[in-house]
């Protein structure tokens, strides 16, 4: 005897799945309800206004209406890319990749618009996927959906994109390797805030794979790039030092397509203890960054390398003495003479360290005695006249000793041998300022 539901039964409720999927779908396209709402009522403006202007300007009203087509057009584009991305097959899915990155290099307010929408997290999925060509769309559409937009590239990184860096880069077709490196130097404009979980992720090591990797200049100019924004903060010092990122800096910066940015991340970490200490234990300091104070044709790479000197050698003599047998005392004081304003006053600022030291060590046996003081304490105009003198000695010394080299690298630019003695001779009969 079958059996009918009473008035007062109560019906199966819908699974919680398909509860779900249906509210998913409702807001869906509930947004994109508004979003054509909001492009319909500024068609009708358009139109008002239009109807005002008089005969002619047809020709610019019809231009405009040819816009607002393309408007249309794009709204239905959008409306079934995201549907297509959110409940598509896998070919469909690839497919809205490429309209939305396409829509979203347009307008910033797309972008916005389209994560509204939920994009964002599928796409991110997306690029975990094993097939190279749907993972390369999903990435080209997220850089430009990161484009500009603050809150994207947070969702982005909320959304797990650092946990979909493959481990192995060899998997990894060249351009993939680009497209990774430039979206993750977007992404590393949030160094600054909490939403850049660099300890936890597989940043830093995917960045360092590709580094010491034969990728192309334009993908190590994109990690080098997030490693200067990553070091630009002094917390994240430590998780880049343990990660090995100052010996991968070292190694390259002999590169000139790559040393002033690889000189300027290590600029940054240089200033911590601990990065301080990486360098002076490395076997490539200071002979490397010496090299490239002779860089005629990189002006900003000699004043980032003095730099890093002048940071390793302050208030160091086990430096200072490695740094004189590696020869930095010619390169300096080519650097003082023919280089630009900046390298030229951290040259000096470097020899006059080198001399102070070369007095006191030598003032026991030699030339004239002068009593070392504490500082701030009062001198006799003697004593004063008497260092000054020394020192004096000392800086012609040093450039008659290195005038011939200084020539020969100085004809190969400037063809006038005469005008480079004038100016070493004259040099050594002044005192170097502080």
């Amino acid at each position: 005897m079958s059996q009918t539901l009473g008035p007062n039964m109560p019906e199966t409720p819908p699974s919680p799945s398909i509860w779900a999927l249906s509210q998913m779908k409702l807001r869906f396209f509930a947004r994109v309800r508004r979003f054509l709402q909001t492009k319909r009522t500024q068609r009708n403006i358009k139109s008002r206004n239009k109807a005002m202007v008089n005969k002619e300007e047809q020709v610019t009203t019809a231009d405009t209406r040819s816009g607002d087509d393309d408007d249309d057009d794009d709204s239905v584009v959008l409306q079934r890319s995201v549907k297509r991305l959110h409940f598509g097959g896998l070919e469909e899915k690839e497919m809205a990749a490429i309209e939305i990155e396409r829509l979203a290099r347009e307008d910033v307010k797309m972008r916005k618009l389209m994560a509204e929408l939920g994009v964002i997290p599928a796409l991110v999925g997306m690029v975990g996927s094993e097939a190279a060509g749907r993972r390369r769309v999903a990435i080209r559409a997220l850089i430009e959906l990161a484009n500009g937009t603050y809150t994207n590239k947070a969702l982005m990184v909320e959304a797990g994109i650092f946990s979909k860096l493959p481990v192995n880069i060899d998997v990894l077709e060249e351009p993939t390797r680009h497209e990774f490196a430039k979206l993750i130097l977007s992404l590393s404009s949030l160094a600054n805030h909490t939403q850049f979980p660099l300890v936890s992720s597989e940043v830093l090591p995917f960045l360092v794979r590709i580094l010491e990797s034969g990728s192309s200049c334009e993908t190590k100019e994109s990690c080098l790039g997030t490693l200067y924004n990553l070091s630009a903060v002094l917390d994240n010092a430590g998780v880049l030092l343990s990660n090995g990122v100052v010996q991968t800096l070292l190694r390259l910066i002999s590169v000139k397509a790559l040393s002033e940015k690889a000189l300027a991340t290590l600029g940054h970490l240089v200033v911590t203890l601990m990065g301080k200490k990486a360098m002076e234990n490395s076997s490539l300091v200071p002979e490397s960054l010496i090299e490239i104070m002779t860089w005629e044709d990189k002006p900003k790479c000699q004043e980032l390398s003095a730099y890093i000197l002048m940071i390793l050698a302050h208030q160091s003599s086990a430096q200072h003495e490695k740094m004189a047998k590696s020869g930095i005392v010619p390169v300096l004081l080519e650097l003082a003479l023919l280089g630009s304003p900046l390298a030229q006053k951290r040259a000096l600022k470097l020899l006059q360290w080198f001399k102070d030291e070369r007095q006191t060590r030598m003032g026991p046996h030699s030339g004239p005695q002068t009593a070392r003081i504490a500082i701030g304490s009062p001198v006799n105009h003697r004593e004063a006249q008497e260092g000054k003198k020394l020192m004096k000695d000392l800086v012609k010394q040093s450039l008659h000793k290195n005038m011939e080299l200084i020539t020969r690298r100085a004809n190969a630019t400037s063809g006038d041998s005469s005008m480079l003695k004038s100016l070493v001779i004259s040099t050594s009969s002044k005192s170097l300022p502080c």
